[in-house]
């Protein structure tokens, strides 16, 4: 038998869902592919000592510290992932670039433009590697979706659109809490809509410029010491979006949805075809060309689950699907097969160009007017 490959050491800050998921997705690449290193998460790091501790004991993670600075000056971590709120993204990654680690951030890399062009700045002078988390990427179907594009199913893309729909925050009585505060959580523009505006730069290419939309519809929330607080994040945003393609795009996401718990669909039109994704069915994918057979004129199924399908052959046989945690497990394996050689994709660079869209949307909602991206990486020069 061919010996272990030796550990990459990891420390994961944050123990939420996040640090549950990419966790899950360490244990689970090594079954997947052949890596040159065995993910190991050494140490994670929490405020709360309690929970972090009682998240440590389910994942299997050996050692716990209520500071994330001290986590990163270890010697026995290599790499750093990011798993906080995203007020916290930047410094985190800025710092853990400093050390010398690698550095993997969940989305949204930052809260601004400027906050990821300065962690940008930060891992590319240091040399070492880095990219974010846009899971969604690894989902077989859209996988399948991105090559189709890239191969000519759709011909020339004309027509991008995309929503997601949850229904987090329409309950009146869901207390106050960080994802409420704009300068911890973000807006849901830059928490939800930065997945989809990956997507779209992934399928349509550079965004030119957009116009916006936002409202909150639930101005307070019941503190959690009484009283209330202030909510300064939107409920609600949609945009239109210009491709520098010339190709044309519309977006909304939305947390006021009633009883949609987590639905996003991804559409593209294009000279030649269409496909179209929904999250509520991930291992399907619709398609449709305009020389297909006119006596059987509409949309055809596809199940993303065949051998020759990204990401699918390394899984289950056919028909058994792949589900969320499945792409965190392909994100891991996508990230460490090449190591330490192969550069990380999405990247930094990749996340930054997500935030100066979102930039440019939460600037047209604020003063309503079409905006362009160049306008926002401008305004850092």
């Amino acid at each position: 038998m061919s010996a272990t490959p030796p550990p990459l050491r990891i420390g994961v800050a944050g123990y939420g869902v996040m640090g549950k998921a990419h966790n899950y997705g360490y244990r689970v690449a090594p079954l997947l592919r052949r890596l040159p290193v065995t993910p190991v998460v050494t140490v994670m790091s929490g405020r709360d000592a309690g929970a972090v501790a009682a998240a440590a004991r389910a994942y299997g993670v050996p050692e716990i510290v209520t500071d994330w600075r001290e986590m990163v000056s270890r010697d026995d971590v290599d790499v750093v992932d990011i798993c906080t709120p995203p007020g916290t993204h930047a410094q985190i990654a800025t710092e853990a670039a400093a050390a010398g680690k690698a550095v993997l951030c969940e989305k949204p890399l930052a809260l601004t433009y400027a906050e990821a062009a300065g962690a940008l700045t930060a891992v590319t002078r240091a040399r070492v590697h880095n990219a974010v988390g846009f899971n969604y990427r690894r989902l077989p179907a859209i996988a399948l979706m991105r090559r189709m594009i890239t191969d000519g199913a759709v011909g020339q893309v004309r027509l991008w659109r995309a929503t997601w729909l949850s229904d987090e925050f329409a309950d009146p009585a869901t207390p106050w809490d960080w994802r409420f505060d704009r300068a911890m959580g973000g807006t849901t523009i830059a928490d939800l809509g930065c997945h989809l505006i990956d997507m779209a730069l992934c399928m349509a290419g550079p965004v030119d410029s957009v116009c916006a939309q936002a409202v909150t519809f639930i101005g307070s929330r019941s503190a959690p010491g009484g009283g209330t607080a202030a909510v300064t994040v939107d409920d609600a945003a949609s945009a239109l979006l210009r491709f520098e393609s010339g190709a044309r795009g519309t977006m909304e996401v939305a947390r006021a949805a009633v009883r949609r718990p987590c639905d996003f669909t991804v559409e593209v039109n294009g000279s030649q075809g269409t496909l179209v994704f929904s999250y509520a069915r991930l291992n399907e994918l619709w398609y449709g060309a305009a020389d297909d057979d006119i006596g059987l004129y509409g949309m055809r199924r596809i199940r993303a689950e065949h051998p020759s399908h990204p990401y699918a052959a390394q899984w289950w046989p056919i028909g058994q699907g792949v589900g969320y945690g499945s792409s965190f497990a392909n994100q891991a394996a996508d990230l460490l097969e090449g190591w330490p050689d192969a550069p990380w994709r999405p990247n930094f660079a990749d996340g930054a160009a997500v935030q100066a869209v979102c930039d440019a949307m939460e600037t047209s909602a604020a003063s309503g007017r079409w905006v362009s991206v160049s306008e926002v990486l401008a305004s850092t020069l």
